[in-house]
């Protein structure tokens, strides 16, 4: 099958009521078709896809549920050429170091991680049982958000509690959007014109989730989110850092139960929290310039966390050859990265106005100056490229043929 012209693969990440699939060519990278499920198993249920030809479909389905949008989907897409499915899959613990061929023995034990995980691996874990029924016939591909991370040390990994709970219970930092890490910073290397083996990169993955991630000749050495995605910089809806006491002290102040805060830490927070009107970063730009305070002090809050973090990044570095902003919030927020680049002085870095108006649209992706010691990049991640590209690694090292030539960067 995979000596039949260009291969193609579908990758699936799956969510617990929406899901985003795309059929893509690996080795061009051109997306075929790609479909959005929303609200599923609710009375607003909505399945839209988007064909290479331009042409779009979208249906009101109310009480969709996975299996069906993605039996929908299939039904409307060529799946002749398609040699495997690819899944994102947020939380691989220490068991999964690399992207895998799913047999059962691997998707039980995904299934058993939903306690790194709990909004996540579940989710997940539907998609593959999904794709098994609906293709039964072509292999399955875990690809892990937080295999790139595996290089930690454990310095850089341990948390300082007592060693039994890590040895025991797997409690540590894991770190996520690995996929997305690893291949901006390729690109990254690619527009400094050096190889990614010679260079130390901080990348900067923001959206409604964010981490920054120190990379070190090509491994991730540290990053900012740590046991769960809650770890780390300030996001749409999540807090981030917070004293661990926080728990404690709201029980006692507030009567909050545990899963309570837990709750908001995680859905009332970050962005949300802080505005009290939006967990979009496009809004709150926009009602700062209309003077609204309290969104200026999520933006503001937001940036003093993501210079701190990178600042902190540094220490598992010699040295830094690049700052690379990606992601929604890091791919079109001007003003996000100037105010961050503002507290960054410390590294030399030096912002151009012009450029960064621009979000880095010349061919460099550059957005400071010439003569800044720190050169920042803006550069546009492409996930499920990188899925799509492991999987078929993946399939070809099971079948003894030779892999893509890394399933890192490329744009296309």
């Amino acid at each position: 099958m995979l000596e039949m012209g260009e291969p193609q693969v579908l990758v699936f990440n799956a969510g617990s009521s929406s899901f985003k699939c795309a059929r893509l060519e690996p080795g061009s990278g051109r997306v075929l078709d790609a479909a959005l499920a929303e609200r599923l198993g609710t009375p607003g249920a909505r399945l839209t896809l988007k064909h290479t030809d331009g042409a779009r479909e979208a249906w009101d389905l109310p009480g969709l549920d996975h299996g069906a949008a993605l039996r929908r989907v299939l039904e409307r897409i060529d799946t002749s050429a398609l040699v495997a499915v690819g899944h994102r899959v947020v939380h691989g613990g220490e068991v999964f170091v690399g992207s895998v061929v799913i047999d059962p023995r691997a998707l039980s034990t995904i299934e058993e991680m939903q306690s790194l995980a709990p909004l996540h691996n579940p989710a997940n874990a539907l998609g593959i049982r999904e794709g098994m029924r609906l293709l039964p016939a072509l292999p399955q591909v875990a690809v892990f958000d937080t295999a790139f991370h595996q290089t930690m040390p454990p310095e850089a990994y341990l948390y300082a509690l007592p060693y039994a709970l890590y040895d025991q219970h797997a409690l540590r930092r894991y770190g996520f959007h690995g996929s997305s890490h690893r291949y901006v910073a390729g690109l990254a290397a690619e527009r400094l014109g050096k190889p990614l083996e010679s260079l130390q990169l901080v990348t900067a993955h923001l959206g409604n989730g964010c981490s920054a991630c120190a990379v070190r000749h090509g491994k991730s050495v540290d990053t900012t989110m740590g046991l769960t995605p809650l770890e780390g910089l300030v996001m749409g809806t999540r807090s981030g850092d917070v004293d661990p006491n926080l728990f404690t002290f709201l029980r006692d102040q507030t009567g909050s139960t545990l899963e309570q805060t837990t709750r908001l830490l995680n859905h009332e927070s970050g962005l949300l929290g802080l505005s009290g009107v939006s967990n979009d970063m496009r809004r709150l730009l926009e009602l700062e310039a209309e003077g609204h305070e309290r969104a200026r002090l999520a933006v503001l809050v937001f940036c003093q966390r993501l210079a701190k973090g990178i600042l902190g990044l540094c220490a598992g570095l010699d040295a830094l050859d690049g700052l690379v902003f990606t992601g929604g919030i890091g791919e079109n927020a001007a003003r996000v990265r100037e105010l961050t680049l503002e507290r960054l002085g410390v590294l030399g870095a030096q912002i151009d106005r012009g450029l960064n108006a621009e979000h880095g649209a010349a061919a460099s992706g550059r957005i400071t100056a010439t003569g800044s010691r720190l050169p920042a990049f803006v550069v546009a991640t492409n996930e499920e490229l990188i899925i799509a590209r492991e999987t078929l690694g993946c399939i070809r090292a099971r079948a003894g043929t030779p892999a893509l030539a890394a399933p890192g960067p490329r744009e296309g």
